[in-house]
């Protein structure tokens, strides 16, 4: 079955959402937690419509915790020992197997309170039990790699209640990577090329598995957008 393309503002489709999980969640056979999956590209915005979701949930009363794949980035230290450092990001810089286990003991038990890791932007690695999940309702996890078939990262579709990939079209990408990586440090040209040949290759990865997704969301198609062009983007 093909996922259902919601078009929209994302504050509506979240709202939306809300309401959906929270007659989801008021059903007599619904389970302790429900987790709620929010895929897409590199720069799509998943974090940014996480925090929109989880203040409306946690104004809903339903909000039970986050748990952002980013958490389960190797560290540098392993990267570099592995010879994968200029890959950060890829399928295999993650330990899946870990992040597999959180999603196991988040569902597992609704009143259980579970320890989750997070990605520190501004140390560049992950840092162990920085959030938490506690008491029944709805949690969030969203990254890169939620619907991917391989590579190890199957089992994780069979774990999330709800999936939903946010799409972006890759001249809305590029310039939006550019300027994060700049942000972070990089000057124009290392970000362009990074953008090049780590980001634009994971995003089509990600966008093979869009089938596996139970929603699809997008913005209105904005008539004022520049009409530059990813590659013009990254010379």
């Amino acid at each position: 079955m093909s996922p259902t393309v919601r078009v929209g503002e994302i504050a509506t489709l979240v709202s939306n959402l809300v309401d959906q999980l929270t007659q989801r969640l008021a059903a007599d056979d619904a389970p302790a937690r429900l987790v709620v999956g929010l895929v897409g590209a590199p720069g799509s915005g998943k974090s940014t419509i996480a925090e929109q979701l989880e203040a409306g949930l946690e104004a809903a009363g339903i909000f039970a915790g986050l748990v952002p794949m980013d958490g389960f980035h190797l560290s540098d230290a392993v990267l570099n020992e592995l010879g994968s450092h200029d890959r950060k990001g890829a399928p295999d810089t993650f330990d899946v197997e870990g992040y597999l286990a959180t999603l196991d003991r988040v569902r597992a038990d609704g009143a259980k309170q579970v320890l989750v890791p997070v990605y520190r932007r501004d140390l560049h690695e992950p840092v162990a039990a920085g959030r938490i999940v506690t008491g029944p309702g709805a949690v969030i996890t969203e990254g890169n790699y939620l619907a991917l078939e391989t590579r190890g990262w199957g089992a994780v579709r069979e774990r999330i209640d709800l999936l939903i990939h946010i799409d972006v079209p890759e001249e809305v990408l590029v310039p939006r990577l550019i300027n994060r990586h700049e942000d972070f440090g990089k000057n124009a040209l290392d970000a362009g090329h990074w953008v090049r040949t780590v980001d634009l290759p994971n995003a089509r990865l990600i966008a093979t598995s869009v089938h596996r997704c139970d929603e699809v969301w997008r913005e209105p198609e904005d008539e004022s957008s520049s009409d530059d062009s990813a590659d013009d983007e990254l010379e």
